[in-house]
């Protein structure tokens, strides 16, 4: 019995009867589709009953037709000769994959909705209009093998997938599409995608002033949806949170349509303000913020942070890249293929600088997600001796760049003090990273002065906690302390761990304990114009879960030499009355100052979102006293 076929119930009827196994025939998209049915009946009302389901078939059937969905095996654009050595293919045939064999979809019914939809679906945001002259030549000569139907989209799909299949069309071999000729899309890339900057899509916001923002993804084009809101950004809380409305943030951000709506804060949780909730979209906005949204998010939390994972355009990025010799395809030397005599040929990167920035960008391009470490010894990776020469030096990664060929590097003049070989650059990648971020309401809350006597501050001293005067300060004399507590929140989706393992923590005699990571945070007091008047650091001597969120476990506490770390969901309190916890203002005239602290400021420890790990606070200092205010974490600060 067929596949397809549909199963009529048993008719039963408690008088005496004979029954029969009756062949109920209909044709549905020309194809012959039989059902065997168990039919009751009596004799006389054979007739009869043969009509009526014959005539209930038929209007099942034609209802069922009309809200079925495009199904095929897969889709493609098929770039004319002149065009498929472009990176990113954004014009040509469109051809469906069904019953094995490529067709093309004749243009007779096609409308730019469906072009939208397929564009999207590639990873670009919008259509264009394009030349059809050679495409109609084209088509003249070539041998056509038309899809039997049309297709009606209206546009807001995320997928061809979701659009309604159109009527019938008759097959005439070459004839079939007599008034028309096979489908062409055309295409406009986002600007991070396309050969130059005028000829990218146009973002619906000012660039120097974006509404919408990706936060905390490991791939390009995903990530926690954040809004600006008053000059401050916010989240989106999930409520109501689905495939059309991250479609419109996909788009607004020059990629195509979405891939997926994630809930629950899957990519992390953000900070501040809850700005939009119950978000509703048609899917033709420019931007999120025109789409309709309740601006109360009573009862929202950020675990309810919504997100997305965008189509982006196929760009080859990571064949020019790869990773060689390590245990897994997450790690390795890295490799990169660059000219060499005139040919195409792999070699390695020069370790010199190479840091978790570099390491970022080399993970993102390869699709394998966030840099765990960063390496500038390779020896025990046996790469290819083929792909042993030095070919790219001086590398410098922002970490926004999309490939390591963006970074600033030497080019073609290569300088490598280390010579490459066992120096090369290598890295290890994971698909989740840790998130730090300060609670700025505590610092707040927590600042004051303290004057100290020299003779107390010895050990503070030998772990450069003072300022540079303290070095010739009398030690009878007294320090003006900036005191403050900080607590340091893992709002990521994988623990924070020091990048030096146990045996390499280093001693520090006169505190009696080890430091992990040498620098953990800076403590800076800048003037309104951004000068540097006075710094503090923190080493961090322990970093353990101080305190959890409801129902998380404590994993790392720092007592008898114990593993250091802060778990996902819990948080590090440093108390104002721990040494170095300060900033040494004594020779800090009164007047008005930033106050900056920066966590894991030389990047050491691989993070998914290092934008958040900033705070700035507006501090008015009298000479006596010192007031806090305004507090803000991340990009934006209010003056």
């Amino acid at each position: 019995i067929s596949q397809n076929a549909i199963f009529l119930p048993e008719y039963e009827s408690n008088h005496d009867c004979d029954w029969l196994l009756y062949p109920v025939e209909w044709f549905m998209f020309g194809t012959v589709v039989c059902s065997w049915t168990k039919i009751y009946f009596q004799r006389s009302e054979l007739y009869i009953l043969s009509a009526v389901l014959r005539a209930v078939m038929t209007l099942f059937l034609c209802s069922v037709s009309q809200g079925l969905t495009v199904q095929v095996e897969d889709m493609r654009i098929r770039a004319t000769y002149s065009q498929r050595k472009r990176i990113p293919i954004t014009e040509g045939f469109l051809e469906v994959k069904d019953g094995g064999k490529w067709r093309q979809i004749c243009n007779e019914e096609w409308t730019e909705m469906n072009s939208r939809v397929i564009c999207g679906m590639y990873g670009f945001p919008g259509v264009k209009r394009f030349n059809t002259r050679p495409y109609k030549l084209l088509a003249k000569r070539r041998k056509k093998n038309y899809w039997g139907f049309s297709v009606n989209c209206t546009g807001n799909e995320a997928n061809l997938a979701d659009c309604k299949l159109g009527r019938e069309i008759e097959l005439k071999g070459n004839s079939t599409c007599g008034q028309g000729m096979p489908v062409v899309v055309s295409c406009v890339p986002g600007r991070a995608f396309a050969p130059s900057v005028s000829t990218g899509f146009r973002k619906a916001y000012r660039v120097e002033q974006p509404l919408v923002r990706l936060r905390g993804g490991a791939m390009i084009g995903e990530g926690r949806v954040e809004v600006l809101k008053n000059g401050e950004w916010g989240t989106v809380c999930d409520d109501n949170w689905n495939i059309r409305a991250a479609t419109v943030v996909c788009r607004e951000l020059g990629f195509g349509s979405a891939k997926e709506a994630l809930t629950g804060a899957r990519l992390g949780q953000g900070i501040g303000l809850v700005h939009m909730n119950e978000v509703e979209c048609s899917g033709f906005e420019k931007s999120l913020t025109e789409c309709y949204f309740n601006r109360d998010a009573l009862g929202c939390s950020h675990e309810e942070d919504a997100a997305v994972r965008c189509n982006v355009p196929a760009m080859g990025f990571h064949t020019r890249l790869r990773l060689s010799g390590g245990r897994n395809p997450y790690e390795g030397r890295v490799e990169v293929l660059a000219e060499k005599n005139g040919t195409l040929a792999w070699g390695t990167v020069c370790s010199d600088n190479w840091g978790t920035m570099e390491a970022m960008v080399v993970c993102r391009q390869l699709g394998l997600g966030f840099a765990s470490h960063a390496f500038q010894e390779t020896w025990y990776w046996g790469g290819e001796s083929s792909a042993d020469t030095v070919v790219m030096s001086g590398v410098r990664c922002s970490g926004t760049e999309l490939t390591l060929d963006q970074c600033l590097h030497h080019g073609k003049h290569i300088q490598c003090a280390k010579g490459g070989g066992r120096f090369s650059a290598g890295v290890s990648c994971t698909q989740t990273a840790p998130d730090l971020v300060l609670n700025a309401q505590v610092v707040e809350q927590t600042t004051y002065l303290e004057d100290r006597p020299m003779y107390a501050l010895q050990c503070a001293q030998e772990e450069n906690c003072l300022s540079s005067s303290a070095d010739k300060a009398d030690p009878t004399s007294y320090r003006r302390l900036l005191r403050f507590s900080s607590q340091i929140h893992n709002n990521g989706q994988s623990d924070f761990r020091p990048r030096a393992a146990h045996h390499s923590w280093i001693w520090h005699e006169c505190h009696r304990h080890y430091h992990s990571m040498e620098v953990f945070t800076h403590y800076d007091l800048l003037s309104l114009n951004g000068t540097k008047v006075a710094e503090g650091h923190k080493a961090s001597f322990c970093l353990e879960d101080s305190n959890c969120d409801e129902g998380i476990q404590k994993r790392y506490e720092c007592a008898n030499f114990g593993a250091q770390g802060i778990t996902v969901g819990c948080w590090d309190t440093y108390r104002h009355d721990i040494d170095c916890q300060w900033i040494d203002i004594t020779d800090i005239k009164p007047g008005d100052y930033i106050f900056q602290v920066v966590i894991n400021p030389n990047y050491e420890v691989a993070e998914s979102d290092y934008t958040n790990n900033v705070m700035k606070c507006r501090s008015r200092y009298d000479g006596q006293r010192i007031w806090m205010y305004n507090c803000r974490i991340g990009e934006t600060f209010i003056s």
